[in-house]
C-alpha cells in the first residue's frame, strides 16, 4: 500500500511534459476569447413577435438584440406577469464571473510555465469547481426569475422555471435557451486541460506496466 502510494505521489511530482505545457498555454486562448463572445443566448417567440425577441448574456453584460431594445420588449412583457425586470444589476451576483475567468487564465499560464502534474490536477478541479457552480448559479437565479412572481401583476400565471437548455412554452411563448460561441470556447479550453491531464495519466501506465 506505501508502495502504491509513493509511485501515486511521485507521479503528481513529475513535471510536465513540453505538449502538456503547449496545450496549456494554447488553452488560455479560448478563455480570453470568452470575453468576447455571448455565453448563452434566450430567445422567446409568440404570434405579436414573429420575429423573435433576443437577449445574450456575457461574462460581463448583457445584451438584446435590436440594440438593447429587445431586453426592453422582454421586460415590458415580464412586467405583467411580475417577474423582475432583467438587467445587469439584477444579476450582480455573477460578477464574480470576469474574476473567476481572470484567474483561471493566470493559474494556466504558471502552470504551464512552472507547474507539475499535481498542479495541473489542481488546475482541472478549480476549473472544473468554477464551470459547475457557475451554471448552477444560472440555473437557480432562472428559477428566482420565474418563480418570485408579483401577486399584485396585472397578467396571473404560475410559478415556472423558464428554458434552461432547450425549448419550452410558457403561456402563448415559445422561449429557447441555448449555448452560445462563449460557452465553446470554455468548453475547448476544459478539452486541453483534460487532454494534458489525460496525456500524463496514459504516460505514468504505460511506465508502470514497463516497470512490471
Amino acid at each position: 500500500m506505501q508502495l502504491m502510494l509513493d509511485k501515486f505521489y511521485g507521479f503528481l511530482d513529475r513535471p510536465l511534459f513540453p505538449i502538456a505545457r503547449l496545450a496549456l498555454l494554447v488553452a488560455v486562448v479560448p478563455l480570453v476569447l470568452t470575453f468576447t463572445a455571448p455565453l448563452w443566448q434566450i430567445s422567446m417567440t409568440a404570434p405579436q413577435y414573429p420575429k423573435g425577441l433576443e437577449m445574450e448574456i456575457y461574462a460581463h453584460k448583457i445584451e438584446g438584440g435590436n440594440g438593447g431594445q429587445h431586453i426592453k420588449e422582454i421586460n415590458t412583457l415580464n412586467h405583467y406577469i411580475g417577474m423582475h425586470k432583467i438587467d445587469r444589476a439584477e444579476l450582480s451576483d455573477l460578477d464574480w464571473i470576469p474574476f473567476a475567468l481572470g484567474l483561471l487564465i493566470l493559474l494556466t499560464l504558471r502552470c504551464a510555465a512552472i507547474g507539475n502534474v499535481r498542479a495541473l490536477v489542481d488546475l482541472a478541479v478549480i476549473a472544473g469547481y468554477i464551470g459547475a457552480f457557475s451554471f448552477g448559479k444560472f440555473v437557480y437565479k432562472l428559477y428566482v426569475f420565474g418563480h418570485n412572481l408579483d401577486p399584485e401583476a396585472p397578467l396571473k400565471i404560475a410559478p415556472f422555471t423558464p428554458a434552461i437548455f432547450g425549448t419550452k412554452q410558457i403561456a402563448n411563448f415559445s422561449t429557447s435557451s441555448y449555448p452560445q460561441l462563449g460557452a465553446g470556447y470554455i468548453g475547448v479550453f476544459f478539452v486541453l486541460v483534460l487532454g494534458a491531464l489525460g496525456w500524463h495519466l496514459v504516460a505514468g501506465r504505460r511506465e508502470a506496466v514497463r516497470a512490471t
